[in-house]
C-alpha cells in the first residue's frame, strides 16, 4: 500500500479565517480562534486523513507589516512555514476585500501576493466567508486575483459552515508526496497538551476583553498536575504589561477572570475528555513580549533588533 503525506500550509491576512479553516479540515479545534487579529501567534499543524494520505495543515500566523518584536517573529514563521510546505493555501476573507478594497486586508493581501510571485511560489487561493455573497461580486474579484498568475485554482470556501472544505483537501492531498505518515491516525495535532491549554485561556481572555485589552497578554501554564482521580489540575499565569491591564482581567471582585476560567475550563474538559481543576493567576511583566523562552516555546524564532 503506498501512502502519502506532506505539508500544506494555510497563509493569509490576520482575520482571514486561517484558524477556523483548519480546525475544520483536521475535524477538531487545535488553533484558537477569536475575532482579534492576530490571535494565531505560533505555528500549529493539524493533522488531517484523507484515503492513503496523511495532510498536515500549518495554521501560520497572520501577515502583515510588522511593527514590533513578536510581529516580526510571529511574520517570519508564517513566510517559514510556506516555503516548506508541499502546497500553500491562500485564503483570503472575500467579503472583506469587495466591502473595504482599499482596506488593510486588502493591502495585506497584496503585499502577500506579491510576495508569492516574487518567489516564484504557485499556491491555491481560497475565497472565505462567501456566505451570502452575491455572484456579481464575486466573479470580478476571481477574476482581479486571477490577473496575478499566481493560483493554480480557486475554491469558494466557508471556513465556518464547512462548504467547500471537502474539495480544497481533495486538491491538497494531490500534491502529498510518497511517503510514511508522520503522525499516528488518532493523534490531530502536534501542540502540547500544556501549550493547547494555554492558547484556549488565551482565547477566553480575548473573547472577553475584545476590546478592553489590547495586544499585551499572554498565559503560560506553569503547572500540570496529574491526579490520581484522573483528573489534572491546570495553574496558569495571565501576564500582561501595566497595572492597569490586570484590573481589566481581573475585574469587579475578580468576576471577570473568574468568567475567563469558567469557560476555558468547560473547553479544556471537554478537549481532554475529563476533570480539570483550573487556577488563573495574573502578574505585571512589562517585557514578557521581549523574553527569548517565551518566543521559544512557542516555537518562533527569537529577532534581533
Amino acid at each position: 500500500m503506498t501512502t502519502r503525506c506532506g505539508f500544506a500550509a494555510i497563509i493569509g491576512a490576520p482575520n482571514a479565517g486561517k484558524s477556523t479553516l483548519v480546525n475544520a479540515l483536521v475535524g477538531t479545534k487545535i488553533a484558537i480562534v477569536s475575532p482579534k487579529v492576530q490571535t494565531t501567534r505560533m505555528p500549529v499543524r493539524g493533522v488531517a486523513i484523507r484515503g492513503e494520505t496523511e495532510i498536515v495543515f500549518v495554521d501560520t500566523p497572520g501577515i502583515f507589516k510588522p511593527r514590533r518584536r513578536l510581529d516580526r517573529a510571529m511574520v517570519t514563521s508564517a513566510w517559514a512555514g510556506a516555503k516548506d510546505a508541499d502546497a500553500t493555501v491562500l485564503i483570503v476573507d472575500a467579503a472583506d476585500l469587495v466591502a473595504q478594497p482599499e482596506g488593510l486586508a486588502a493591502r495585506d493581501t497584496h503585499a502577500i501576493v506579491e510576495k508569492l510571485k516574487e518567489g516564484g511560489a504557485k499556491a491555491v487561493l481560497a475565497l472565505n466567508k462567501i456566505d451570502g455573497m452575491k455572484r456579481t461580486d464575486l466573479l470580478p474579484l476571481i477574476e482581479r486575483l486571477n490577473d496575478e498568475a499566481v493560483f493554480e485554482h480557486v475554491f469558494l470556501i466557508s471556513a465556518l459552515k464547512g462548504d467547500g472544505i471537502e474539495d480544497l483537501a481533495a486538491w491538497c492531498a494531490e500534491r502529498m508526496p510518497e511517503s510514511p505518515w508522520l503522525f499516528p491516525e488518532d493523534q490531530a495535532g502536534d501542540i502540547s497538551s500544556r501549550l493547547l491549554a494555554a492558547e484556549i485561556t488565551r482565547e477566553k481572555i480575548y473573547l472577553r476583553l475584545h476590546d478592553e485589552l489590547p495586544y499585551a497578554s499572554t498565559v503560560e501554564t506553569e503547572k500540570w498536575e496529574e491526579r490520581k482521580d484522573g483528573s489534572v489540575k491546570i495553574d496558569q499565569t495571565i501576564y500582561v504589561q501595566r497595572d492597569g491591564q490586570k484590573a481589566i482581567v481581573l475585574g469587579k471582585g475578580g468576576a471577570t477572570i473568574k468568567k475567563i476560567g469558567e469557560l476555558a475550563r468547560i473547553e479544556l474538559e471537554e478537549i481532554f475528555g475529563r476533570r480539570v481543576h483550573l487556577f488563573l493567576f495574573v502578574k505585571v511583566r512589562e517585557d514578557w513580549a521581549e523574553k527569548r523562552e517565551h518566543y521559544l516555546e512557542m516555537g518562533l524564532e527569537f529577532p534581533d533588533d
